[in-house]
């Protein structure tokens, strides 16, 4: 009787120590209140994106500028000319691609209302399909037919992401192109404060502060990830700082070149 008491202890005692591992609560009223603000639209890759191609290209333009022997003013100048117009390029290009995609998605959602309007037993075998390919089968397969056929709105949805592969969430153009945006120009920045604060061995700093960018980006970015944060960071570093060293070798060899 007392060993089945400690070992009901134990039970006890791991089962809340897994409870206290989960990411969040799984009690009916936290599970509500999560699942009433909706799905979040995740805006990651526009800030890593952005936030690697600024200090790329901005430090690229440092290293090809010094390779090729140009002063600290210059280096400065077409540094700050490529934060504002290459950062305002990119999200420009975000903010149009994001909203390409959500009008896709648009007109794919009006392509299968027009079809269950006009063609609903298609539509039906066609969710028939889709759910026989995930391995039901009989009459689970039917009722899971019916009840999705049921309702419009499930029925759209299900289609878009079971035919087309388009998940129903969509993404804010502009919040899109802010991310962008702003990352583009905080890490970007971080390769010309030695010229902008006239620090001795400007090329060395620049460098080191390049690479701290990219680190903080690939470790920040481990955050999503189950990879180990170092091991992402430095992934991150030694891929710019293969751009910065084939920017550099290019300013070096034309500057050789040409003089």
């Amino acid at each position: 009787m007392a060993n089945r008491a400690v070992m009901l202890a134990v039970t006890k005692g791991r089962s809340a120590m897994h409870r206290q591992d989960l990411e969040h609560s799984h009690k009916p009223s936290d599970i509500a209140t999560r699942l009433a603000k909706g799905p979040t639209t995740s805006y990651l890759r526009d800030w890593v994106y952005g936030g690697i191609d600024g200090a790329v290209t901005t430090f690229a333009i440092v290293a090809g500028s010094a390779g090729a022997g140009l002063s600290s003013t210059v280096i400065l100048i077409l540094g700050i000319a490529n934060l504002l117009a290459d950062g305002f390029s990119m999200a420009a290009a975000n903010y149009t691609g994001s909203k390409s995609e959500n009008e896709d998605i648009a007109r794919l959602r009006a392509i299968e209302e027009k079809h269950i309007a006009l063609e609903p037993d298609g539509e039906r075998e066609e969710i028939r399909q889709i759910f026989k390919a995930k391995g039901f089968s009989g009459k689970d397969l039917d009722e899971i037919v019916r009840l999705v056929a049921s309702n419009r709105t499930m029925w759209i949805e299900t289609m878009l992401q079971g035919e087309y592969g388009i998940a129903g969430d969509t993404r804010d153009p502009m919040k899109a192109a802010g991310y962008t945006f702003c990352a583009f120009v905080l890490f970007g920045a971080l390769p010309l404060l030695p010229f902008l604060l006239a620090f001795g061995s400007d090329v060395i700093v620049a460098t080191l502060l390049t690479a701290l960018a990219f680190f903080a980006i690939g470790s920040v970015r481990a955050r999503w990830s189950e990879r180990f944060w170092i091991l992402c960071g430095l992934e991150t570093v030694a891929i710019g700082m293969t751009a910065a060293a084939i920017a550099y070798a290019a300013g070096h060899g034309l500057q050789v070149l040409l003089t």
